[in-house]
């Protein structure tokens, strides 16, 4: 695939399956995503940090324009699709582009990285328990969703260090083990925090 694609970096973490709403302000976002649209393409989104943008990142699909200003704003929602590593960064436009190479699980073949499903229900019970202390609706994806870690991950406000690991390791079941220890370490204080609100 030689064909680059339209970057926008931002201070997140796209994970797939995951929505992601978007205010488009700047001129040359504003022309990126009416490309895209026009086109019918994919952009990709990177994580920017000071020390620029992240290797790994996700392509998100316009799923629809929620609102279009008089000044060519717009709010749009996209959702993130597949994962990709940045090959090269070109800068000939106004907004970046890159060489990019798929990203794909190592075990998508066999079946050997194919999460426990005890392992599934604890994470899917820690998710749901997190989003009853944060008093979101518990509505967690389905247990049998393929990307169920990325979605599970992708709906709390997690740490951007750990969803871009998550976004970078090649296993289902090693994600999901992350996002259960992660959880299980940031249960305790959510619960606290939750007793002293209702006491």
């Amino acid at each position: 695939m030689s064909s680059l694609l339209p970057i926008f970096p931002l201070e997140l973490v796209l994970l797939p399956g995951v929505p992601l709403p978007l205010h488009i302000f700047e001129p040359r976002y504003k022309e990126m995503i009416a490309e895209c649209l026009e086109q019918k393409k994919p952009f990709g989104v990177v994580r920017a940090s000071s020390d620029g943008v992240a290797d790994i990142g996700c392509t998100a699909e316009i799923m629809s324009v929620t609102k279009k200003y008089d000044d060519g704003r717009m709010d749009i929602v996209t959702r993130g699709v597949e994962r990709f590593e940045v090959i090269e960064v070109n800068e000939d436009r106004s907004f970046l582009q890159a060489e990019i190479a798929m990203v794909h699980d190592e075990d998508d073949d066999d079946e050997p990285g194919k999460p426990v499903s005890e392992m599934v229900t604890q994470a899917v019970r820690l998710h749901a328990e997190i989003a009853k202390l944060a008093g979101a609706e518990p509505s967690g994806p389905d247990e049998h969703a393929g990307n169920l870690s990325f979605l599970l991950a992708g709906s709390l406000p997690l740490d951007l260090d750990f969803k871009q690991s998550l976004l970078s390791t090649l296993s289902e079941a090693k994600r999901l083990e992350a996002v259960v220890g992660y959880l299980e370490a940031i249960l305790p204080g959510l619960r606290r925090a939750a007793k002293a609100r209702w006491n």
